[in-house]
């Protein structure tokens, strides 16, 4: 059986990984997207998410919702992701947008499908923090809550110490981990969740949308070098390979605190590793991934997408 899932994005080509190879497993079941700004504003995202959805054929319920963090500036990433934040040959894909705010689509999607629903937030957070202060009862209304954000215990890839996600939004990150007991999936793991230079080139030379979808892969200006592997980690895809296979990732408990101070540390996971504190556990924290089967379940799905 299927499992149900709604997606909190902001797409960004390593959102568009993941959301293909999510429509292209059978184990997924998509039910429902919202849209965030991060990667680029908030018109685009969504704009994006309808022309994911155009080129693999599928129909999914769109809904967007926020255009800001709940307290910072916006800083968006297009000269990593490419103009208008999705590089490629992408149609011009407006889509049907729902007339509901993303907060609100997610409460709506928890109260439909219950405790079949698994809530994946792979972009900052404002969204999920903001249907948390709507409906507390959230998280024991789903089944879990998946983030892709966060850097326990290693360093940051916007900061010294803060990844992305959790340093655009770090009110709505620290609302969120007080909120929900998450698992949160970080640049612990996500920096190792690479795929193969073959892989790659096997789509860009097969043409249509399979060079597309490599577009995504291979998203980074400085294409050919990485800074922390030799290929390109597509951060978001790791939470899809751990929700169709949960082989994939190691989760361990952890206290997890935001810096939201704005000194050098904005936007930094603060995880009590050694237990000093006498707080409770209130997030699992993913530690390792096994790449040869995120990279079986990456691929899977995206051939799958491909050939729709």
């Amino acid at each position: 059986m299927s499992r149900k899932v709604f997606f909190d994005t902001d797409p960004g080509c390593d959102d568009a990984v993941m959301l293909a190879m999510a429509l292209g497993h059978d184990a997924i079941d998509v039910v429902g997207l919202s849209t965030v700004c991060g990667n680029t504003t908030i018109e685009n995202t969504t704009r994006n998410a309808h022309a994911i959805l155009d080129i693999g054929g599928y129909d999914v319920p769109v809904s967007q919702g926020c255009g800001r963090p709940l307290v910072d500036d916006l800083t968006t990433a297009e000269w990593i992701h490419g103009e208008n934040g999705l590089r490629g040959d992408i149609p011009d894909a407006d889509g049907d947008t729902r007339d509901i705010h993303g907060a609100d689509a997610i409460i709506e999607a928890a109260y439909e499908y219950g405790d079949e629903l698994t809530i994946a937030a792979v972009g900052p957070l404002p969204n999920l923090a903001l249907a948390l202060a709507k409906e507390p009862r959230l998280p024991d209304l789903v089944e879990d809550i998946y983030l892709m954000g966060g850097a326990a215990m290693t360093t940051g890839n916007v900061t010294p110490m803060a990844e992305a996600n959790f340093h655009n939004d770090p009110a709505a990150a620290s609302r969120v981990l007080q909120d929900a007991n998450t698992r949160m999936v970080g640049l612990d793991v996500t920096n190792r969740a690479t795929v193969s230079s073959e892989f790659i080139e096997e789509f860009r030379t097969a043409g249509g949308v399979r060079a597309t979808v490599a577009e995504w892969l291979d998203y980074r200006p400085d294409s050919g070098t990485y800074p922390l592997a030799d290929a390109p980690a597509i951060h978001d895809a790791a939470v899809v390979a751990d929700l169709v296979d949960d082989s994939v990732l190691t989760f361990e408990e952890y206290y997890l605190e935001v810096d939201t101070t704005g000194g050098p540390c904005h936007g930094a996971v603060i995880c009590d590793e050694h237990d000093t504190t006498d707080n409770d556990p209130n997030s699992r924290v993913a530690v390792d991934i096994d790449v040869a089967r995120y990279r079986d379940v990456l691929e899977t799905g995206l051939q799958a997408y491909a050939t729709q």
